[in-house]
């Protein structure tokens, strides 16, 4: 076979380059670390890292959402915190304000600090997280969700819509609570209307039924929710009490119970759930009426009221307080109604709490969860990408002493040629 000189030059040529390309390619392997330099260096491990890669920017993103999370979540937790601290101190003063030594002065005094709390609290319901959005608005988280209007009433401008992250590739978590359903919709003891009404026209009146109070909410609904009302007879010689029905017809089965006076010399009647109390010199057959009443969302009897409304109602009844006994009947009823509305309150926001250790919980969980799918992520993405040194090395080493043979043998073929035997 006959061998041209340029096609010698040529080989050899080429030969070098290919070397040199292989040393190139593993020197520049050695330096990135990388194995796969280029797709065609392995489609499959490059379509794989491909995926990898997508689900670690997923990854990073859920990481930002749990953050996310993370940050609304304790910050509405520490505000909770300082709503029911205010609540606490509204009860304090609601059992202070019933003591009997206490002057008009001294109320009005604690009207005063009611007054702050009720700032404080009306402050902490609009309050803003680290992106400026309302944490208790709802969906509606860029205007204020509480506001008080010019007659000092409060009224709820968000809605009921409960914001949530996605923190996993199926899995939400909620990261805010509705201004409503945890400020507003605070069930009110004070639900039934009550009248009194003197069966005899000759009866003098002097006898006062106080506000209706549910005190079983399940018996309430069970037993007294679904009638009209009720009618409180006064029995023979104002020692017995009967139960009758608005019509004036005897329940059945009948209901009755004798009248004792507690501490406060008031008569306690309780039936249906509901308790009332009754002052004053109590005749036969004088007549007490308790129902339903209004229970539209402006009435003072309606099923909600909301924590603002009570402690303004409590402000305003210590603001406007005298020593007389109406005053001090009509106090009675509204520190023992504000006490009980305040309890439900703090319950409420107790049950949220709850709810946000919960959530706070399943945040713990799925930052444990990103972290392991992360770590697996980061070591089949190493096993398929990252370069082995030693082999690589080794590779380079054999890699040069072929390339520096080759370059040795093109130079002396390359001095081969026929006018070195003629000279």
């Amino acid at each position: 076979m006959r061998i041209s000189t340029i096609q010698a030059f040529n080989n050899g040529v080429r030969g070098i380059q290919d070397n040199y390309a292989q040393v190139s390619r593993t020197q520049e392997q050695v330096s990135s670390g990388k194995r796969i330099l280029s797709p065609a260096d392995d489609p499959v491990a490059t379509v794989r890292l491909l995926q990898l890669g997508q689900q670690g920017s997923q990854i990073k993103q859920y990481e930002d959402n749990l953050r996310a999370a993370r940050n609304s979540l304790v910050q509405e937790e520490s505000v909770l915190n300082g709503v029911n601290n205010s609540l606490q101190r509204v009860r304090e003063i609601s059992l202070m304000a019933g003591n009997g030594s206490y002057s008009v002065q001294d109320r009005q005094a604690l009207a005063q600090e009611l007054g702050e709390l009720e700032d404080e609290l009306f402050q902490l319901f609009n309050t803003r997280n680290a992106r400026g959005e309302y944490l208790f608005g709802g969906y509606q988280s860029d205007q204020a969700p509480f506001v008080r209007e010019s007659d000092g009433s409060y009224s709820y401008q968000g809605d009921e819509g409960q914001r949530s992250i996605q923190i996993g590739s199926s899995k939400m978590v909620a990261i805010n609570d509705s201004g409503k359903s945890l400020f507003v919709d605070v069930a009110n003891v004070n639900r039934v209307n009550t009248a009194a009404q003197p069966f005899d026209p000759a009866n003098p009146g002097n006898v006062r039924i106080s506000l209706g109070e549910v005190e079983n909410k399940r018996v309430y609904d069970e037993d007294f929710y679904p009638n009209d009302g009720i009618t409180i007879r006064i029995g023979v010689d104002a020692e017995t009490y009967e139960v009758l029905d608005t019509a004036g017809n005897p329940l059945l089965p009948p209901v009755t119970g004798d009248l004792e006076a507690g501490p406060d010399g008031s008569f306690s009647i309780r039936h249906a759930g509901v308790v009332v109390k009754l002052d004053g010199e109590l005749q036969e057959n004088d007549e007490f009426t308790v129902d339903r009443g209004d229970l539209t969302p402006a009435s003072d009897n309606r099923e909600k009221r909301s924590i603002l409304d009570t402690v303004a109602l409590l402000r305003d009844t210590l603001a406007n307080d005298g020593d007389d006994t109406e005053s001090r009947l009509q106090r009675r009823d509204v520190l023992s109604l504000s006490v009980s509305n305040i309890d439900n309150a703090m319950n409420q926001v107790l049950g949220v709490q709850t709810s946000l250790g919960a959530r706070l919980n399943i945040v713990d969980s799925s930052e444990n969860e990103l972290a392991e799918s992360k770590l697996i992520n980061q070591t089949i993405t190493s096993e398929l990408e990252d370069l082995d040194y030693a082999e690589a090395l080794s590779r380079l080493s054999m890699q040069s002493v072929v390339l520096e043979a080759a370059q040795q043998s093109f130079v002396k073929i390359s001095s081969l040629n026929l006018f070195n035997f003629i000279r």
